[in-house]
């Protein structure tokens, strides 16, 4: 198990597993392999696709932020991105990989996508739906700052069609969003929910983070209370993690004093799950608590998590077609100057094997809190208690885990901290690897 289950301390380092391999393996060398996957018709032509558009402008960085955002690009800069961005999506347009397909399902994501214009953003969404239709579309959803938006950008933002509004909210209190480093205040976030509730967006989701700087018990409890009070269709709570990259590691190095230590981090999160139960959400996964789960789907997880395709569009954006990852060019001047040249701005990728694809799809799925048996066994011909006889015993035995009625299930326990159980079903030569 990793050393952030068995440490309360939060050290610097990412704990979070968000794919497999780990992103340290991806290489340039593997490039041309990522081309030829572009260019080859989907194997099933009836395989979903989605599509991930990558905004990396914010109006400030946050201290625990290590994403690929920017705090300074003028007016125009921002307009140049834009412009790539759409000339990006034609790179793609007639790539055999597509097979006719269209998205079914869109992530705007960031940095903060709410920080663009109405007019920009109209703008891009009508030139990439000109390229590659989006009618096909069952979700697109769209992550938002709150002091970023008004009641003029939501109702842009809700005719465009946009079906899922995140709401970055991460916690009510002033005087932490303030050591955090977080650029809005506990005003906007009441303007912003109930404009985006009374203007009829049929999900919203609600981000909070455990464990950040100057939180305390009592606060966290408030956070929680003030969440259910508003009643969004769904809530994602993280645990606080300082990656290298970090102001905060900058500032406190590796032993990061101000964070919440790991245990106490998992028992507020545990309370919140405890607490939203009570008031009639379901534990949808490790992060997310989810009010009538039939109804209320998140399908850029769900799909992505059951190997489906994904464009990755902007800088250092990921993507995944046909098993094979890839992430652009993290330089965004390279990044313009690739597209400009008529390029596909790949930076990195790395072909799964057959294994390779299982690992990523059971670590990821497991998340959920429980994977069946049946469908690994289905998909890759694979007994998931002969294969991972090993992990699944050690964690049984530490009570984490249970194999029972041809399902795999997390305790709570376990679910709790699940990021750090993970490795465990890596080979050796995986488990020690960097996550970026």
């Amino acid at each position: 198990m990793s050393e952030s289950t068995t440490s309360n301390s939060t050290q610097a380092g990412n704990y979070f597993v968000s794919n497999y391999p780990p992103y340290s393996l991806w290489n340039a060398a593997a490039v041309p392999d990522a081309l030829a996957v572009l260019d080859h018709p989907p194997a099933d032509a009836a395989a979903p696709l989605g599509l991930y558009l990558h905004i990396p402008f914010c109006r400030k960085r946050c201290h625990f932020c290590y994403f690929k955002v920017y705090t300074d690009k003028p007016a125009a800069e921002v307009e140049a991105y834009l412009d790539t961005l759409i000339a990006e999506m034609r790179l793609y347009a007639d790539n055999a990989f597509l097979g006719g397909r269209k998205p079914k399902f869109i992530y705007f994501g960031g940095g903060t996508p709410s920080y663009i214009s109405s007019t920009q953003l109209k703008r891009l969404v009508e030139s990439m739906r000109s390229i590659l239709p989006w009618d096909a579309a069952e979700e697109i959803a769209f992550e938002c700052e709150p002091g970023t938006i008004t009641e003029g950008k939501l109702r842009v933002i809700k005719d465009l069609g946009i079906t899922r509004l995140s709401l970055g909210i991460e916690n009510f209190d002033d005087a932490i969003l303030e050591a955090n480093g977080r650029a809005h205040r506990s005003r906007e976030i009441d303007r912003a929910y109930e404009t985006a509730r009374a203007l009829g967006f049929k999900q919203i989701n609600i981000d909070l983070i455990s464990g950040m700087v100057g939180e305390t018990p009592e606060n966290w409890r408030e956070c929680v209370r003030r969440t259910i009070a508003l009643n969004p269709e769904s809530v994602t709570i993280y645990q606080m993690e300082v990656p290298y990259n970090t102001t905060l590691f900058k500032v406190h190095g590796q032993n990061v004093a101000p964070v919440a230590g790991w245990e106490t981090k998992r028992e507020w999160v545990g309370y919140a799950f405890a607490e939203m139960e009570k008031a009639g959400y379901t534990i949808g996964s490790a992060y997310t608590a989810v009010r009538e789960p039939q109804r209320n789907k998140f399908l850029y997880r769900d799909l992505l998590w059951r190997g489906a395709d994904l464009l990755g569009l902007g800088v250092a954006s990921f993507g995944h077609i046909q098993g094979t990852h890839m992430q652009n060019e993290h330089s965004l001047e390279i990044y313009q100057k690739r597209v400009a040249a008529g390029e596909r701005p790949i930076l990195r990728a790395l072909p799964l094997s057959n294994d390779q694809r299982l690992i990523r799809e059971l670590i990821l799925q497991i998340k959920l809190g429980a994977v069946s048996k049946d469908y690994f066994a289905g998909k890759f011909g694979v007994a998931l208690d002969q294969r991972f006889s090993e992990p699944m015993a050690k964690l049984a035995a530490a009570g984490f885990l249970k194999a029972e009625n041809g399902t795999v299930r997390l305790s709570r326990e376990g679910l709790l901290q699940v990021d750090g159980l993970l490795p465990e079903f890596f080979p050796p030569e995986h488990r020690a690897a960097r996550v970026v």
